[in-house]
């Protein structure tokens, strides 16, 4: 199996200790990789062959529908045990998976993080004992249903320390229970942190005394059942895991790195921008035709007061003006809803339709409609202000 160690989704920024192992799969990870796993090829992050006879893809399967919605996790895992999971003839239904790394994942002070639910399809049985994420020696586990040996039925899922369950809750199918086994290997101490969905974790049993020991590769990623009433049952039950990972020094407490946040983010920031990139086009859209009507109304008041002369290019600086200010509309914008022909109509409807006394200051004058008249126009300008032999100014220009 190629490593799919996917710290890409757990980044160091989002941790508040060192991850030591990863078992969390990124897109590419495959069902068959699983098979690549062999006591003469041991690759990590997984050990697989506690398992029963049928094909891997019976008692394993990887899906983003398996994994907890509020993790970074890409995939989920499914674990499934049948009336097939026997393992090695025995008679317990086995589906587990081992960390397979060269972390010393038993001294100091750990963590170790997954993700647990069921669904209300292939449910599990809850006559039948479930030893769940354990350690071979049982200093701590979560259990589910009626004790092997009892008879009735009890739909409990508890945390074991020692012996003894500190913690229950009734299991609900569809709904993730957050975990992180609190392991002080150097004082003999286990505590645990819990939480639903995707709610952050927090310490719902102190540590207590354990007799905390691990091998690096005793940590069962699975489910053992047993018999509740000295049969087995053949009807297949799936377990879902999301999140799995140990990690040392401080105790990470959010569910997941927040990378589908961190998108979602990125996302809000781009519509933001381009909410804020739309404000701004309309802004100085609007600021333009304030300008551009401004401009207008200048013309027509100095259409008024001057000469022809003058106020023929007055005009052309009005339209030039809308016409600047569409095209800074149009970069601030991908929306491009005006076009030169009727932006240069808009000044121009405007001015065709002056004050009275503006129309009989300007009546020799026609007004130019297309952009091939005010051109002319505007080399016609050009030419007589040239011929006066004082140059061209910017007071020529003024409105």
């Amino acid at each position: 199996m190629k490593p799919v160690v996917s710290l890409l989704a757990l980044p160091a920024s989002t941790l508040a200790g060192s991850v030591l192992w990863s078992g969390i799969f990124n897109s590419s990870a495959t069902v068959a990789e699983f098979d690549d796993w062999s006591w003469s090829n041991q690759i990590e992050p997984w050990q697989w062959y506690i398992h029963g006879s049928d094909k891997t893809s019976e008692y394993l399967g990887l899906s983003s529908s398996y994994k907890n919605p509020a993790a970074s996790d890409a995939q989920g895992l499914r674990t499934t045990i049948d009336g097939t999971s026997y393992w090695e003839g025995q008679t317990m239904e086995r589906t587990e998976l081992i960390p397979q790394t060269t972390s010393d994942l038993g001294s100091g002070h750990l963590y170790y993080h997954f993700s647990l639910s069921t669904s209300s399809t292939n449910p599990p049985n809850a006559t039948y004992e479930h030893q769940i994420a354990f350690f071979e020696s049982r200093f701590t586990e979560l259990q589910y249903g009626t004790a092997s040996g009892s008879s009735g039925s009890d739909n409990t899922l508890r945390w074991n320390a020692g012996g003894t369950t500190h913690w229950s809750v009734q299991l609900e199918a569809g709904n993730w229970y957050n975990f992180a086994y609190d392991i002080d290997f150097t004082n003999q101490k286990v505590g645990l942190w819990a939480s639903n969905g995707s709610e952050a974790l927090t310490e719902v049993v102190s540590p207590v005394s354990a007799s905390a020991s691990s091998n690096s590769a005793d940590w069962h990623v699975g489910v053992l059942r047993l018999a509740g009433s000295g049969t087995n049952d053949d009807n297949a039950e799936d377990w879902f895991w999301s999140g799995v990972y140990v990690e040392e020094d401080s105790l990470t407490k959010e569910i997941g790195d927040g990378s589908s946040s961190s998108s979602s983010s990125s996302s809000s920031s781009s519509s933001s921008s381009s909410a804020e990139a739309t404000s701004t086009s309309t802004s100085t859209a609007a600021m333009d035709m304030a300008t551009t009507t401004a401009a207008v109304e200048t013309t027509t008041s100095a259409a008024e007061t001057t000469t022809s002369a003058e106020a023929t290019p007055t005009q052309v600086v009005a339209v030039q003006s809308s016409s600047s200010s569409t095209s800074t509309s149009t970069s601030t914008t991908a929306v491009t809803t005006p076009t030169a022909a009727p932006v240069i109509a808009t000044p121009t409807a405007a001015v065709a339709t002056p004050s009275a006394a503006a129309a009989s200051s300007v009546a020799s004058l026609p007004v130019p409609t297309t952009p091939a008249q005010i051109l002319d126009d505007v080399k016609a300008l050009l030419a007589a202000l040239l011929a006066r032999g004082g140059g061209v100014h910017a007071r020529d220009f003024a409105v």
